[in-house]
């Protein structure tokens, strides 16, 4: 399609609104750790609880990240969108009347479901309104919205309302904006042509990649190997961020004894630097290749988490440190579910194969790392937890060696050198 006839006003107005939508999704799901300490008080919960409600989120988001991803390719991303916005955000008002455990963890299972049901779907609708050139940038800047909201901006707004009202009314308030933006959503997005489809583009460049599959049958996806290598890159980055998560606090509370402010302005650097990272990385990746940009970021997050082990209490010495890493890990994220999984897939396929590669780095990444996270600090000590992220991104260094070059810009370039020394070698 020639770029004059590209409807750039819908693809902002899109984009916007997806990143606000999954800008959500990330509050939603990391509001309750700050809200945890009123939470077990109240509701007489473990840490073992607080493990559990954690994992069940991250287990389902993940199993229906791959089923829903199949089928809103059928019935269309509106279909699966609006209502996965409307549902999550009253389930996240839900959990505020959570009685007990098992209540609180059924509502977190739930959310899990929704939430996994929005992700696949958003990041397609986003591709869908993206111009190829685009492309990398815009879904990294659709996905940036996570950290911005779940991880650096959400205890900032737990802790200051927690102030005010109880963590029960904290829950109900932060419902409100996702059904808002549930109404606007379905007043703008609306489906792709089939001449915006994000693969059209690139059909003659890489066909092997982007050939028309069986439409419902998800073998079709692992037909291009960037799908499998994809997800296995996207659990060693998740693992990564979801052990810097849930296992950073403790290691600068317990084992480098910063007090519980500076704890918390050192952490938020995973949020503020992820923000950055989610649509800075995706973007250059949009300049010098999808292959590239994996390795440089892996490699960038094992240097710096490296650096970062080897530093003492110092607050500002960590917090630049794990802003560069994040910036790293989570651009890496953004890259591999969102322009490299949207470039693997099969014609009228792309949320099938995000929900896929998302799916498993949920559940390894998001489920099982934790859990070995936590058998790590338990059995060699808090101090030794970093090796594990440290270990899980240097083996991405050499999955991502294995991707196939998608990146339209970077195809055209080896198209126009090829052909020109194609011309070069013709006899005069």
């Amino acid at each position: 399609m020639k770029t004059q006839d590209w409807d750039v006003a819908y693809e902002w107005k899109a984009v916007v609104l997806l990143a606000l939508g999954f800008g959500l999704v990330g509050l939603d799901r990391w509001l309750i750790a700050p809200l945890f300490p009123s939470i077990m008080k109240d509701l007489n919960l473990s840490a073992q609880d607080v493990g559990n409600c954690i994992g069940i989120l991250g287990l389902s988001w993940g199993i229906f990240a791959a089923l829903m991803g199949g089928i809103s390719d059928k019935v269309g991303r509106r279909k699966v969108l609006i209502p996965a916005i409307i549902v999550f955000s009253l389930l996240s008002g839900f959990s505020g009347l959570a009685g007990g455990f098992m209540s609180l963890l059924a509502v977190r299972a739930l959310m899990g479901v929704a939430e996994g049901s929005f992700c696949p779907t958003s990041f397609a609708a986003t591709a869908d309104a993206s111009h190829p050139k685009r492309r990398g940038f815009n879904l990294g800047l659709q996905q940036s919205g996570f950290a911005l909201f779940g991880l650096a901006l959400a205890p900032i707004i737990a802790t200051q309302l927690l102030s005010f009202v109880s963590w029960r009314w904290v829950f109900a308030l932060v419902s409100i904006p996702g059904l808002i933006l549930g109404l606007l959503m379905f007043r703008v997005i609306r489906e792709p042509s089939p001449q915006q489809a994000p693969q059209a583009e690139a059909v003659t460049a890489h066909a092997g990649a982007h050939a028309p599959g069986e439409r419902g049958n998800w073998r079709a996806v692992f037909k291009s190997r960037n799908i499998p290598v994809a997800m296995v890159a996207l659990f060693c980055a998740m693992t990564g961020v979801f052990v810097l998560g849930a296992m950073l606090p403790l290691y600068l509370t317990n084992y480098l004894s910063l007090d519980t402010q500076h704890m918390g302005v050192v952490v938020s650097a995973i949020g503020f630097g992820g923000f950055v990272g989610q649509f800075g990385l995706p973007g250059l990746s949009d300049l010098v290749g999808r292959r590239v940009a994996s390795v440089v970021g892996f490699a960038g997050t094992a240097v710096m988490l490296y650096l970062f082990r080897g530093i003492g209490a110092q607050p500002l010495e960590l917090f630049v440190v794990l802003f560069v890493a994040s910036f790293f890990t989570l651009g890496l994220v953004s890259l591999l579910s969102g322009p490299v999984a949207t470039e693997a897939a099969p014609l009228g396929m792309v949320s099938t194969a995000i929900g896929i590669v998302v799916g498993a780095g949920e559940i390894f990444g998001g489920g099982v790392a934790p859990a070995l996270a936590g058998f790590v600090a338990t059995r060699f000590g808090i101090q030794n937890i970093l090796w594990l992220p440290i270990c899980a991104v240097v083996l991405g260094i050499g999955v991502s060696l294995l991707l196939t070059e998608t990146a339209p810009a970077k195809l055209r370039r080896r198209a126009g050198e090829a052909a020109g020394f194609a011309s070069a070698e013709q006899p005069e």
